[in-house]
C-alpha cells in the first residue's frame, strides 16, 4: 500500500533593502527619538519656522493645488484601491493570497497609525486659526489630553504613512497583474510608485499646515516601518487554512 505524503512549502520571509532587520530598528528607534523629544519640548523652534514661512508663502493657486495633491494620502480611497486590486488578480488566478496583503497592510494601519494619534494628543498648527482656536504656543506640545480627540490627532502624519503602505501594497499587486496580461511592469515606475506620491503627501501635507514638519517626518518612519515588514511577508508560501487551499496559487511569480 503506498503512503502518500503532503509537501509544505517552506515559508521563509521575503528580502527587503536594505536587507536585515538593522534598518527597521534604526526606524524605530528614530521614531520613539524624535516622539520624546518632542515630549521633552524640542524641536518646537524647527516646526514653528515651517508652519511660519508656509503660511507667509501660500498663495491661493499654491493653497489649492497642495490641496488637490494631497489627496493622493487619503487612506480611504487608497485602501479601496489596493482592495480593488487584489480582488481582480484573486479572479483572475482563482487564488484567495491576492486579497492578504491589503487585508493586513489594513490591520497594520488601524492598530498603528490610530492609536499613536490619539495617545500623543498633539495638535496641527492650524488649530490656533481655526477650531479649537488655541494660543500658538499651545498647538506645539504633545499629550493635550484634555483637547477633544477630534483636535488632537497630528502626531503622526496618517496621510504620510497611509501613501507609504498602501503605494507599496499597489505596487506589489500591480505588476502580477500586469504580467498576467503580458505586459512587464518596469522597475522604474515600481519606484515612482512607491517614491512619489509618499514625497508629494509629505511636502503638501506640511505646507498646508495640516501637520508639523515632525508630524510628517514621523509618518515617514512608521510609513517605512510598516511597509519593510509587509514585504517581508512570504505570501505565496503563507499556509492557509482547509477550505482556502484549493485557492492558494502564487501571486508574487505569476508569469
Amino acid at each position: 500500500m503506498r503512503e502518500t505524503t503532503t509537501v509544505r512549502r517552506t515559508v521563509r520571509l521575503r528580502p527587503v533593502r536594505p536587507a536585515g532587520w538593522w534598518f527597521d530598528a534604526a526606524l524605530l528607534v528614530a521614531l520613539v527619538g524624535l516622539t520624546v523629544a518632542l515630549a521633552t519640548d524640542r524641536l518646537f523652534g524647527i516646526d514653528r519656522a515651517v508652519a511660519d514661512w508656509s503660511a507667509a508663502n501660500r498663495p491661493a493657486v499654491a493653497h489649492w493645488t497642495a490641496v488637490v495633491l494631497n489627496y493622493l494620502g487619503q487612506g480611504t480611497p487608497l485602501t479601496l484601491i489596493a482592495l480593488g486590486l487584489g480582488v481582480l488578480l484573486a479572479v483572475r488566478l482563482r487564488s484567495v493570497r491576492p486579497v492578504l496583503p491589503p487585508v493586513l497592510a489594513f490591520v497594520f494601519t488601524y492598530l498603528t497609525i490610530g492609536p499613536l494619534k490619539v495617545w500623543t494628543a498633539r495638535p496641527a498648527p492650524s488649530a490656533s486659526v481655526k477650531e479649537p482656536f488655541l494660543p500658538p504656543e499651545r498647538t506645539l506640545p504633545l499629550f493635550q489630553d484634555d483637547l477633544p480627540v477630534r483636535f488632537a490627532q497630528s502626531y503622526p502624519s496618517g496621510h504620510v504613512a497611509n501613501a507609504i503602505v498602501w503605494y507599496g501594497v499597489i505596487a506589489l499587486l500591480l505588476a502580477p497583474l500586469l504580467r498576467g496580461y503580458g505586459r512587464a511592469m518596469p522597475p522604474r515606475l515600481v519606484t515612482v510608485i512607491r517614491v512619489v506620491p509618499p514625497l508629494v503627501v509629505l511636502c503638501t501635507t506640511t505646507y498646508l499646515g495640516w501637520h508639523w514638519l515632525t508630524d510628517s517626518v514621523a509618518g515617514l518612519l512608521l510609513g517605512l516601518l510598516l511597509d519593510r515588514l509587509l514585504h517581508r511577508v512570504p505570501w505565496d508560501d503563507l499556509p492557509l487554512p482547509g477550505p482556502l487551499r484549493t485557492r492558494d496559487r502564487p501571486f508574487t511569480s505569476v508569469t
